[in-house]
């Protein structure tokens, strides 16, 4: 905090301004960016692991996997979002406290069920009552992370599944021709190919699990919606040294703001990923370049 912000009634526009904006609630809501921004880091490659080995379970020719990856993608797919961001961190927190109750409380003898509650023994609960508050956030935030990678990775799985259909044919069965087992022919041919007719897809998935981290702000994470919301509602002068009336329009403005630019700069790294993947392949973009050069 800035030596001219204690008195925040004696100071200038800006130099009030300045103040509010390095307040330690501010601090949070600056931090609450770099959430988001994990989500994102950690969220993408594994919801892009569940894509990969749905889809790949999909296209199995052993029959019962291939009914478990072809289920996940069209359950995950047609239920709204919203439903199963709120299920899946009741349903993974409860299978995480049951496995744990059933490890460290074997000589327990009544039903975990009790009615509409579910109740396990004390040292089983995820985190425990006496845990430090970053304990806390850090539980929730991996419980939310998990539930972004298993819906997103039905999507991916389905666009992967579908990128795997494109690849040419012919190309699968001139490598079996030449020897190659199936294992070397999944690796060798298909996997590498597949990719240029899954960024499209993988690039839209992408914009949309963008748009989708505000949905922390329902998991119970404090994201910058959380904090937008919050900072943003009128203050009273009884409650804080910076009183203000309702500011949330230009909180959300910012955080509208915020996810354009970052939308822009994706598609442009996206567009350059896609050009070098393409390159030289036997596709419309790669025709396109070939034809330019």
């Amino acid at each position: 905090m800035f030596s001219f912000c204690v008195d925040p009634a004696s100071l200038d526009d800006l130099a009030w301004m300045a103040c509010y904006l390095t307040t330690g609630k501010h601090m949070a809501i600056y931090t609450s960016v770099f959430t988001v921004l994990l989500l994102l880091a950690i969220t993408a490659p594994t919801a892009l692991a569940f894509g990969f080995i749905g889809a790949s379970s999909a296209r199995s020719h052993f029959p019962p996997l291939s009914w478990i990856g072809k289920a996940y993608i069209a359950v995950v797919r047609g239920v709204p979002d919203i439903a199963f961001f709120l299920f899946f961190v009741i349903a993974l927190d409860q299978l995480f406290e049951w496995i744990r109750h059933e490890i460290k409380c074997p000589d327990w003898t009544d039903s975990i069920w009790q009615g509409n509650d579910f109740v396990v023994c004390d040292i089983a609960k995820l985190p425990l009552g006496n845990a430090p508050q970053w304990v806390h956030e850090a539980y929730g935030f991996m419980l939310a992370v998990l539930t972004f990678a298993i819906v997103f990775g039905a999507f991916a799985a389905n666009v992967l599944y579908g990128a795997m259909r494109a690849v040419p044919h012919n190309q699968l069965e001139t490598a079996e021709a030449y020897g190659m087992s199936r294992r070397q022919v999944y690796w060798r041919i298909l996997v590498p190919q597949m990719w240029v007719f899954a960024l499209p897809g993988l690039s839209n998935l992408w914009m949309v699990l963008i748009k989708a981290t505000p949905l922390l702000f329902l998991l119970g994470v404090e994201d910058i919606v959380y904090w937008a919301r919050e900072l943003g509602g009128a203050k009273t002068a009884r409650f804080t040294d910076y009183p203000h009336g309702d500011w949330r329009m230009w909180y959300f403005l910012a955080l509208l703001v915020f996810y354009l630019l970052f939308t822009r700069v994706s598609e442009i790294v996206l567009d350059k990923v896609m050009r070098k993947l393409t390159h030289g392949q036997a596709t419309l973009a790669g025709e396109a370049q070939r034809k330019a050069a």
